[in-house]
């Protein structure tokens, strides 16, 4: 196993969630400096463990290949984007629109639910539609419902969120159904498994970054959730 290699990204990533957190109470203090300043000195040392381990945790040379590059990077920003919005919504719908718990729950579903059955009838277009067009396709849908829910907060109505939570749950299952395809086919066959495990690794990095930024900015001095919204 590549212990050090582990040890090391492990180590990046804590600092810079550390940063991340610590942000909310201003972002220009030495404290935030030292740990970004750590993450990347962290992140530099995994690079050269990684490149000269027998058996690396990540072969570097997979970066050279554009279909892996854009799976690890559409994982990363699944979880930076998707993951992390979505973690903020409850609180949105919650605080500016009076809605109760239970109500949370059943609006989150008409993205969930979405995002499940578009991924279990994705399969369809296997043949037709490449995973990387169904990645960008999905992620253009994801932001076309984001643009629709600008502003909700101001309208005061959970309604105004319906529409943007229903593309954002289709453009959520083209990316569940497309992303782990592309891991494993943008690698050599023997590196099926390093593949789909850089795919995974990558989206719970940008989920933890992204929801540890959006809780830092949403909770900084001065944030309030209508300003957000």
């Amino acid at each position: 196993p590549d212990l050090p290699g582990a040890l090391t990204l492990g180590l990046a990533l804590v600092a810079l969630l550390a940063a991340l957190t610590l942000g909310r109470d201003g972002w220009l203090r030495a404290p935030i400096g030292v740990l970004l300043a750590a993450t990347a000195v962290l992140l530099a040392a995994f690079v050269a463990v990684e490149r000269r381990s027998a058996t690396p945790m990540l072969d570097l040379s997979l970066l050279r290949r554009p279909l892996f590059l854009a799976s690890t990077a559409g994982g990363l920003f699944t979880g930076l984007s998707v993951i992390a919005l979505f973690s903020y919504v409850p609180t949105l719908l919650q605080h500016t629109m009076d809605v109760t718990p239970m109500g949370t729950a059943g609006l989150l579903m008409v993205w969930s639910g979405t995002a499940f059955l578009v991924a279990l009838q994705a399969r369809r277009l296997a043949g037709r539609v490449s995973p990387r067009h169904q990645l960008a396709l999905g992620f253009a849908l994801h932001a076309l419902a984001v643009a629709t829910m600008l502003g909700a907060a101001g309208s005061g109505h959970w309604t105004r969120m319906l529409p943007g939570l229903f593309v954002s749950g289709i453009g959520s299952g083209l990316l569940n159904a497309a992303l782990p395809l592309l891991a494993v086919e943008s690698v050599p066959a023997g590196r099926a498994a390093m593949g789909s495990g850089a795919n995974n690794t990558a989206r719970y990095i940008g989920s933890a970054a992204g929801v540890t930024l959006m809780i830092a900015v949403s909770t900084s001095s001065g944030t309030s959730s209508h300003a957000l919204a």
